[in-house]
């Protein structure tokens, strides 16, 4: 039997990723990878593979896939209801998928993106030390199709469950930190500005959360004023001329020439990463 996974249906957008290939922003590349990279390590630790395998990262659910030998699944996120054969059996747990059963990963209760690791890791061909899809370069595997057939490599270690958890529900709100400048000067008392309650649009991506309410005001002296390109990071909140700023997530292009008034904390983005659209930011500034 073939170590395989066969995806029959992907859902809205079901990418493969792993941890990402940081250290390329001199070549114009993004650090890509899992955006809610923690889910992804649990479930890699969960069917006993290296927390840095590749895994499946869905969008909203939808996704379906048929194992091509005996394997060990487990799917992370946000709570979601997850079947095998059409009988539930959780989230946040190994599970075991004979060759020929077909996994089903439905939509979240709460949240955007669930992970599914197996055993073996999702063994794509890797570009640039990474197997992540970075959707702004468009390097990596392409997003998963009906009919997409993927090999996984042999399994490290064995599945364990002592580290299941119980599934993060993703609150309507998130208290957001964020570290302001570099360039918080061109705005009249950023750290109030920035405070006012924020509304996730349905044209975040990957890329950026983009983010509804009031626009930001620039200090009269900043008015018009443009800023040769720059580098920029994960995390960082640029504000274009509407004034309604955009975090930069993951595939997050490497450099920008909007002034950027602050950078969210890593240790934030992992949530942001679950923030569907409607979902309320407050975010709290500090120098």
């Amino acid at each position: 039997m073939i170590r395989a996974l066969e995806v029959l249906a992907p859902g809205p957008l079901a990418l493969v990723q792993d941890l990402g290939r940081p250290g390329h922003a001199h070549l114009g590349v993004p650090p890509s990878g899992a955006l809610d990279a923690p889910a992804l390590r649990l479930a890699n630790r969960l069917v006993g593979n290296p927390e840095g395998a590749a895994g499946i990262e869905a969008l909203l659910g939808g996704l379906e896939v048929r194992a091509g030998a005996s394997c060990t699944v487990a799917v992370t996120g946000p709570p979601v209801p997850v079947a095998v054969d059409g009988r539930p059996v959780g989230s946040h747990m190994p599970v075991h998928l004979a060759a020929g059963r077909t996994l089903t990963v439905g939509r979240p209760e709460t949240g955007l993106r669930s992970y599914l690791a197996v055993s073996g890791g999702v063994d794509v061909e890797p570009e640039m030390g990474s197997r992540s899809r970075d959707v702004l370069s468009e390097i990596g595997p392409p997003p998963l199709e009906p009919g997409a057939v993927l090999p996984l490599g042999p399994p490290h270690g064995i599945p364990v469950g002592a580290d299941t958890a119980t599934a993060p529900r993703c609150p309507a709100e998130l208290a957001v930190p964020v570290l302001l400048g570099p360039r918080a000067d061109w705005f009249d008392d950023a750290a109030q500005q920035l405070s006012a309650p924020w509304t996730v649009t349905s044209e975040s991506n990957r890329v950026g959360l983009r983010l509804g309410g009031p626009a930001l005001r620039r200090t009269s002296a900043r008015e018009g004023d443009e800023l040769p390109s720059e580098g920029v990071l994960t995390g960082a909140i640029q504000v274009p001329p509407n004034g309604l700023p955009v975090v930069f997530l993951a595939d997050h292009p490497t450099t920008g020439g909007y002034p950027v008034i602050g950078v969210v904390l890593p240790s934030a983005l992992p949530t942001l990463a679950q923030a569907r659209p409607g979902t309320t930011l407050r975010m709290r500034p500090y120098a």
